[in-house]
């Protein structure tokens, strides 16, 4: 994506949440070099920040419910959290939790659009969100999965004030004129069991290589990988918890997601 840094509206940080910390550590250590370092707080519930060197990248955590799925969550940058939310409920959104204050680092809610597909609002105080975008190892591109794709593009518009770059298969979300995610409707070859979601996209150096190591680690490769528009390569990751990511080739961030 061409996002270089955190911004009102733009994609700041990705979280799992997962069935098994200890062993989502030693996958994606093993994928992508990260560091972790788990919160000694109880109240922090095992929160733990993944680093490249001294930046902050991505953070895993305890599944929050009992049967929850390990699931990748995208989190937006908001100035005011409350008001964001307040404005996503009235354009058909649901708000799953919060807003609530997270220590001094900032206020935080999760909410799911109108389809379903959950994402969260950051709105940063002490912490801003990632310190890295587009680097191996790092988020590089976001990607709303959905069905109802008219749908899709009225509400984000509506809560962020995001713009859409035309296509008629795959619009590109952009915030101040800078890209940094597309929107990919699902057809009749995507299993109806498959909810609406967002994914992200960690940057890496070698597809290929990531692919292998993720299935050595014990992962499954959902889509291998290929090449799409303008030679940009891509692959879909489930981690061992069920987790679903995607990577691509770091340095294709001006190229398109597939149309």
């Amino acid at each position: 994506m061409k996002l270089t840094a955190p911004v009102p509206g733009g994609p700041c940080w990705i979280e799992l949440s997962t069935s098994d910390v200890p062993a989502a550590k030693s996958f994606y250590t093993a994928l992508f070099g990260w560091q972790t370092e788990t919160d000694p707080r109880e109240e922090a519930g095992g929160y733990t920040m993944a680093h490249l060197g001294d930046a902050r990248v991505a953070a895993l955590s305890p599944v929050y419910r009992p049967g929850q799925p390990p699931a990748w969550t995208v989190s937006f940058a908001v100035e005011d959290a409350d008001s964001v939310a307040e404005k996503a409920k009235a354009a058909g959104g649901s708000l799953l939790a919060g807003p609530m204050e997270v220590f001094e680092e900032g206020r935080f809610a999760v909410l799911a659009d109108p389809s379903g597909a959950v994402f969260s609002l950051w709105q940063g105080r002490a912490f801003a969100g990632a310190d890295l975008f587009n680097e191996p190892g790092a988020l590089g591109w976001t990607e709303l999965v959905t069905r109802e794709r008219e749908q899709a593009l009225a509400f984000y518009a509506d809560v962020f004030g995001w713009t859409a770059r035309a296509s008629e298969t795959y619009p590109q979300w952009g915030v101040g004129g800078e890209d940094f995610g597309g929107l990919l409707t699902m057809d009749e070859n995507v299993p109806p069991e498959v909810p609406p979601h967002w994914l992200p996209y960690i940057a890496v150096a070698d597809v290929d290589a990531t692919a292998a190591t993720a299935q050595s680690g014990g992962g499954d490769l959902l889509m291998p990988p290929t090449d799409i528009a303008h030679s940009r390569r891509i692959a879909l990751v489930r981690d061992p918890q069920g987790a679903v990511f995607g990577i691509y080739r770091a340095g294709d961030e001006e190229q398109s997601r597939p149309g």
